[in-house]
């Protein structure tokens, strides 16, 4: 940043030129409420993620939690610091009042394209991805929030699909009780819990809820229920038993098949009461798929 650049900062009350400090690379993905781009620090030559919120549906999201000290997704994405969690470096707000975020950009593929495509990728990763899934989201508990918007879309795969990272803090909230009152239907309708959908009270479970959803996708290529856009689609989540995991991944290990399902108990008394019990029930596996028969 020269100098001129630097007093015309301090004038906008510190405010970010970002088309000035950011050369962008690759055009912008366009998110529910964002646009995202591969970008260039001009001040330190950096490849970064540059991410861009949409300040009318950012407004109204935080509308709802007016009168709240509702920390914004920059002040929670940079409090957390985990090998399984995107490195977000800084954020702001641009000189057109919009927030932004810097971050490492991932250069791999979301864990939703790979399901999509049903990736071959994928074929002795399950089990190593679903345990990094896992600690991310508990060093998103740990750190005392709910990220609300877990979905294979949200995690960035490394190019040979054997690690990966959570991204997008947008619906995150912190898990206190003034944050976790009826009536706050965000997330992904696909995998939302029950009990968002029925708008009753909320904590850390209705991740637990929607992280097996996932990881029941990761192994069966398809959903426990029939697919939806809406949160009418999601009505039906809870109603009845997903079928068995083993009906499309035949030789899952029982335990973690077990370990699943358990995540995705409609009552969330019947879930694991934390991430970390789930990571306890699986520690043993050595692999995804049961020992074969002698």
């Amino acid at each position: 940043m020269g100098l001129g650049q630097f007093f015309k900062s301090i004038l906008d009350g510190g405010k970010v030129d970002i088309a000035s400090r950011y050369e962008i690379l690759r055009e912008a993905v366009s998110g529910t409420m964002s646009d995202f781009h591969m970008a260039r620090d001009r001040q330190t030559n950096q490849i970064v993620g540059l991410k861009v919120l949409d300040k009318a549906k950012t407004d109204a999201l935080e509308a709802r939690f007016k009168g709240l000290k509702k920390p914004t997704e920059g002040e929670i994405a940079t409090t957390l610091k985990h090998p399984r969690i995107v490195e977000t470096f800084s954020h702001g707000i641009t000189t057109n009042n919009e927030q932004f975020l810097v971050m490492e950009y991932l250069d791999g593929p979301g864990l939703n394209s790979l399901l999509i495509g049903r990736s071959k990728l994928l074929d002795g990763n399950r089990l190593v991805l679903a345990r990094q899934a896992a600690e991310a989201l508990e060093a998103v508990h740990q750190a005392g929030y709910i990220h609300r918007d877990i979905c294979p879309r949200n995690f960035v795969c490394s190019k040979d699909a054997t690690s990966l990272k959570l991204i997008d803090f947008g619906l995150t909230l912190p898990a206190t009780k003034d944050f976790m009152q009826p009536g706050n239907r965000t997330g992904t309708p696909n995998y939302m819990a029950p009990e968002v959908v029925r708008r009753k009270p909320t904590d850390q479970r209705l991740d637990i809820f929607a992280y097996g959803v996932s990881m029941y996708e990761l192994f069966a290529f398809v959903l426990p229920w029939q697919r939806g856009d809406t949160g009418q689609a999601a009505m039906s989540h809870g109603m009845s038993a997903p079928p068995p995991l083993r009906n499309y991944y035949p030789q899952i290990h029982p335990t973690l098949e077990a370990a699943i399902h358990k995540c995705m108990e409609a009552d969330p008394e019947k879930r694991f009461p934390n991430i970390t019990q789930f990571l306890k029930a699986i520690s043993r596996l050595k692999t995804e798929d049961a020992e074969p028969n002698p």
